[in-house]
């Protein structure tokens, strides 16, 4: 096994561990090697990281708009666990995309708030 194999093994046992099927009908390929996460946690982990950015960059979205983005991603599994719509892997990579940007806000968000209702009530 030559050392791209061995690094792409990696990567997709890396892919398992964090959860993704890793269906190959559902993922992209580069050069004849899935990608370790199917299309739609590609799209989450892009927009997780775009989210960080933007937070670093002291951008904030509103809660409800975080929602409607989580919204989105899970309409379009909906709509694919049902078989209403064939989903496609630009679907899913743009939904997930969104669901990434809202659930990282989320989660920014409600760590904000906690602390600061810690802080509200320390006593020093």
């Amino acid at each position: 096994m030559n050392t791209k194999d061995k690094l792409w093994m990696k990567m997709m046992n890396f892919g398992h561990h964090i959860g993704c099927h890793q269906m190959p009908e559902r993922s992209f390929f580069i050069k004849g090697y899935q990608f370790p996460v199917c299309a739609r946690c590609t799209g989450v982990i892009i927009g997780e990281t775009v989210e960080i950015i933007l937070l670093l960059a002291n951008v904030r979205l509103h809660a409800i708009i975080a929602i409607a983005l989580i919204i989105i991603m899970g309409i379009d599994w909906f709509i694919q666990f049902i078989n209403w719509i064939p989903s496609n892997n630009i679907r899913r990579l743009l939904t997930g995309i969104c669901g990434g940007i809202g659930l990282t806000y989320l989660y920014y968000y409600l760590i904000v708030t906690v602390i600061r209702c810690i802080s509200d009530f320390a006593i020093f």
